[in-house]
């Protein structure tokens, strides 16, 4: 067969050592084989999810078509990508309640991987483009509606049906064709760009941590891009 990867290689020997682990316990088998058995060492320092430069991010929202509805839903829906580090499911599994106001600022509530609900106030970005689509959406007052919804075949009409991760995946290759963006970026492109750019600004990556609903700063770090640009600027010293 292929050879596989070293994470899949490692998953695959947790997975018959723990079948040994039952065997044993049962009585079918009086030791584990497994047991000495050490996958190959595998550390991960870098995500390998593509990150948009700011300027790359801002030619994005530039080139999309905020005359139509179907522009400023797909504006609002990536703006909530980027402006709040939401993965793509707790985005699309977003209803207009999620979207909330509490004193003078509006919220998201965000419901993450293992149960994590994530409340945080909205980019004043983020705030402008939800308003301008839900206004246009006529969504006020329907609180339960999915916010961000497919359309009824070529009417440009809501169908009231949630968007679905493959749908956006393909929104988001489509505008950033439309931009003439070559890198192939996928949903948590924008999600690994907002949690890039905030730390470029100062941000603390204990505070992404929590923004983002990640277990550890670790995992925070695999969408740190920070250093993409001072390997390039190191490279281009050599002057041959």
């Amino acid at each position: 067969g292929p050879d596989l990867a070293k994470p899949s290689v490692k998953q695959h020997l947790a997975a018959i050592r723990m079948l040994f682990d039952w065997l044993t316990v049962g009585g079918v088998v009086r030791l584990n084989p497994a047991d000495p058995v050490r996958g190959p060492k595998h550390v991960v320092k870098k995500g390998k999810t593509p990150v948009l430069t700011e300027i790359e991010a801002k030619e994005l929202f530039a080139a999309i078509n905020t005359g139509s509805l179907v522009g400023l839903r797909d504006r609002a829906l990536i703006a909530v990508l980027l402006y709040s580090f939401a993965r793509i499911e707790a985005a699309l599994g977003l209803n207009l309640e999620s979207y909330y106001c509490q004193g003078k600022r509006w919220w998201l509530r965000l419901h993450e991987k293992n149960g994590k609900v994530i409340e945080m106030p909205c980019h004043h970005k983020l705030e402008e483009y939800l308003d301008a689509y839900v206004e246009a959406a006529g969504l006020a007052g329907q609180d339960k509606t999915p916010l961000f919804q497919t359309f009824r075949g070529r009417s440009r009409q809501l169908s009231g049906r949630r968007m679905q991760p493959a749908d956006a995946w393909r929104m988001g290759r489509r505008r950033a064709a439309r931009a003439g963006i070559a890198t192939r970026i996928g949903c948590h492109s924008f999600r690994a760009t907002g949690i890039t750019n905030y730390l470029q600004n100062g941000g603390k990556i204990e505070t992404a941590q929590r923004m983002a609903g990640h277990e550890s700063a670790r995992t925070t770090g695999l969408y740190d891009r920070r250093d993409d640009d001072l390997s390039l600027d190191e490279i281009e010293r050599i002057s041959i």
